[in-house]
């Protein structure tokens, strides 16, 4: 990934005409492109770690495998988050890791978090960079120093099981790897987050991901059937059969604990053959109320499509969806919803048939399988976009949240309201798009895209929106992160999410299996 950016340099989107005409009548953003800083004229904060501690970590993992250059620093100084690119823009002195460590056994691991544990060293596990919570700052959180731990070495199918659709990854195995050694067997993990491309598989369990074909195949938590990971307490393996009820699962301890507990290293997953069929369809509703019910309508019918989605208004106008013509305009009025059936010919068939007769039913009309089809060719490169937009003078950023069927109007108004009055304060419009991008019988996720104008210090002027979008969610009674997990950034609203005693609890099993406190300091829990 670019130090500086999404993804892939050669994927970059350039803006559309149509993107820079959106921009300059909507939202006034006029600016020309900024010159981008340059990896080597970035100036880090330097490594404070002392030649012997620095030696005792190389001789861990061995001198190819213990970095103090300013690139690699560079390249684990935070995540993915549009405060974490904005950062990276900074001329003066920029925070980084002091050292990259890559392991490559358990016992290396388990030896780095003793000493790290012994002399005061932070650690940060390091899965594919992708977080946009600020799940990857290089908090030191008081100690002298803080050290990222790449788990890229971890990177093999350690077994699969054919009979019993399980297999077990390296946590450092990204998705795309997972699916390729998977694909060797005729089988398939069907985990597909926006991240995909460069997430690894240790970094789904930590934050609890959830991918774009949830309908289907569930999110990640609904796919470990067992992991192991590394304390400086002890090595726990969790998960010996597929339901237990040998006291409370564990393993919920360690999915979504983004690091903080202990580093995952292993991670076993229910996986599936590969469909032999895949059908498509994209429906238009009048309104996000009418397309609400009849995604609602689907979901707890459990026809079973595997991907259903549903844009507003504002978000079908701008052809968002699709990503493939974004500001052109080519569906108009209404919103967009997609539905895609994977499994035998005759299973995605009957699902496919079941689906339509009630997106039919609930005032869908039907717009055939292209834009469903142009969504999947581009439903990973949103990202880029972002990339373009904000060195065009643009804010932009996603955040996301989940309620019960009920609510979702009053969450979606509060925390479209949030957002817009808060960008009016630092004196800018304020586009806000929003789509259902995962269902369940009793609720759904809200997924928003916000897009405004660069006012004075970019970055604090997102922390105030973002605050104020959080603020609202908490009020309407919503979770603070449905998929994006809580990292830095929403750790202020933990409390909130799982009231005073939940936070006890919580520091209970980090002084357990982290005494020191050295793992992560300064995410997920208060």
């Amino acid at each position: 990934m670019k130090w500086n950016a999404w993804g892939d340099p050669r994927e970059a989107k350039p803006l559309s005409d149509g993107i820079r005409s959106l921009l300059v009548q909507a939202l006034g953003v006029t600016g020309a492109p900024e010159t981008e800083l340059k990896a080597d004229e970035v100036r880090l904060r330097p490594s404070a770690l002392t030649t012997d501690r620095l030696d005792a970590l190389t001789a861990i993992v061995g001198p190819d495998h213990c970095r103090v250059d300013d690139r690699d620093r560079l390249l684990h100084a935070g995540g993915k988050s549009t405060l974490d690119l904005l950062r990276r823009k900074d001329a003066g002195v920029q925070d980084a890791p002091d050292a990259v460590l890559l392991p490559g056994t358990d016992d290396e691991v388990a030896a780095i978090l003793r000493y790290c544990s012994q002399h005061g060293i932070a650690v940060v596990p390091f899965g594919g960079g992708t977080s946009v919570v600020g799940g990857l700052d290089p908090i030191r959180g008081g100690f002298t120093a803080a050290v990222s731990l790449d788990l890229r070495r971890f990177d093999q199918l350690l077994s699969f099981d054919e009979v019993s659709g399980e297999a077990e990854f390296g946590a450092g195995v990204t998705g795309p790897r997972a699916e390729e050694l998977l694909g060797a067997h005729g089988f398939s993990l069907g985990h597909f987050p926006q991240s995909f491309e460069f997430a690894s598989l240790g970094g789904f369990a930590a934050t609890r991901s959830s991918g774009q074909d949830s309908a289907g195949y569930g999110r990640f938590d609904d796919m470990v059937r067992g992991l192991r990971i590394v304390t400086p307490a002890g090595v726990l393996d969790l998960g010996r059969a597929p339901q237990s009820a040998a006291g409370p699962d564990l393993r919920q301890l360690v999915i979504g604990s983004e690091g903080v507990f202990g580093v995952i290293t292993q991670v076993r997953v229910a996986v599936h053959p590969k469909p032999q069929a895949t059908r498509y369809e994209a429906w238009s509703f009048p309104d996000f109320a009418t397309g609400t019910a009849a995604l609602r309508a689907v979901t707890q019918t459990d026809t079973g499509p595997t991907v259903i989605r549903l844009s507003d208004e504002a978000e079908t106008g701008v052809n968002l969806a699709t990503t493939e013509s974004i500001g052109e305009n080519e569906i108009t009025g209404g919103c967009l919803a997609i539905t895609v059936f994977e499994g035998s010919e005759a299973h995605a068939e009957s699902r496919h048939a079941e689906t339509r007769a009630l997106m039919t039913a609930h005032g869908g009309t039907s717009l055939g399988e292209g834009p469903a089809r142009a969504w999947e060719r581009g439903r990973f490169g949103a990202p880029y976009l972002r990339d373009a937009l904000l060195a065009g003078g643009a804010l932009c950023e996603t955040l996301e949240t989940a309620t019960d069927w009920s609510n979702i109007p009053a969450l979606k108004t509060a925390v479209t309201e949030a957002l817009t009055n808060a960008l009016a304060e630092s004196g800018t419009p304020a586009l806000v798009l929003c789509h259902i991008s995962h269902v369940y019988a009793t609720g759904a996720s809200l997924y928003f895209t916000v897009v405004a104008g660069q006012r004075g210090n970019p970055i604090e002027q997102w922390r105030a929106a973002k605050a104020a979008a959080c603020d609202a969610i908490v009020a309407a009674g919503a979770t603070i992160t449905h998929h994006h997990a809580v990292g830095a950034d929403h750790r202020p609203w933990m409390a909130d999410e799982i009231g005073e005693l939940g936070v006890r609890v919580l520091r209970a099993v980090k002084a357990t299996l982290d005494p020191a406190g050295i793992l992560n300091p300064g995410k997920l829990i208060p």
